[in-house]
């Protein structure tokens, strides 16, 4: 695929991914996707995290269809009870509470879409995070600091929060906070987009 100069659109309103996105270009723009993010019965939380990421991209593309569009969304799970983002203290530490001693899965999940280009490739990291048993004083003394209510899971890993972890399994670091760029680095190469220049 020849390179070009494409225009590459973030179809999320999240700081994190923007920042994240950021590391491998300065030259992308953001809209917001809104769409409805509900789950379907009896769908699991990594076909969740793919349907939403694959929606975002869609809805936007549609609108650009010369651009290189990136849907991303993330869902924790604890086995299969999805954790949404807590909204406030009480929430988040009803979560925290639920994890102490439990593995958390998170699945982040892209995709990048050029209809122009009738380019299209889905992927989805897998994040594995083990909690300690964690004492409700941990827990109050950690939402004081990081105040993670915008955040699945009730926590923010690239700030206090590795002091509430066991062991965090995965292939890219980037996944848990929710855009794995390894991976989207190397999709938008095969996209046409040159970073490295």
């Amino acid at each position: 695929m020849a390179t070009i100069e494409r225009r590459i659109i973030l179809a999320s309103q999240s700081p994190y991914r923007r920042v994240l996105l950021s590391r491998l270009t300065a030259k992308f723009s953001v809209i917001a996707a809104n769409i409805d993010e509900s789950p379907v019965a009896g769908e699991s939380p990594a076909n969740l995290a793919t349907r939403l990421a694959t929606s975002k991209a869609t809805a936007i593309a549609t609108l650009n269809p010369d651009a290189v569009v990136i849907g991303s969304d993330q869902v924790a799970a604890l086995g299969e009870r999805v954790l949404g983002k807590p909204g406030n203290a009480a929430n988040a530490a009803a979560q925290l509470t639920a994890c102490s001693g439990q593995t958390v899965n998170f699945y982040s999940a892209v995709t990048v879409l050029c209809r122009e280009l009738g380019f299209t490739e889905s992927h989805t990291d897998i994040t594995s995070v083990r909690f300690r048993d964690l004492t409700r004083a941990e827990i109050d003394a950690y939402l004081q600091l990081d105040e993670p209510w915008d955040c699945a899971g009730s926590f923010k890993s690239e700030a206090h929060a590795p002091l509430l972890f066991e062991s965090i399994e995965n292939k890219d670091p980037s996944g848990l906070i929710g855009l794995p760029i390894i991976w989207l680095g190397n999709c938008l190469r095969r996209a046409g987009i040159q970073l490295l220049t």
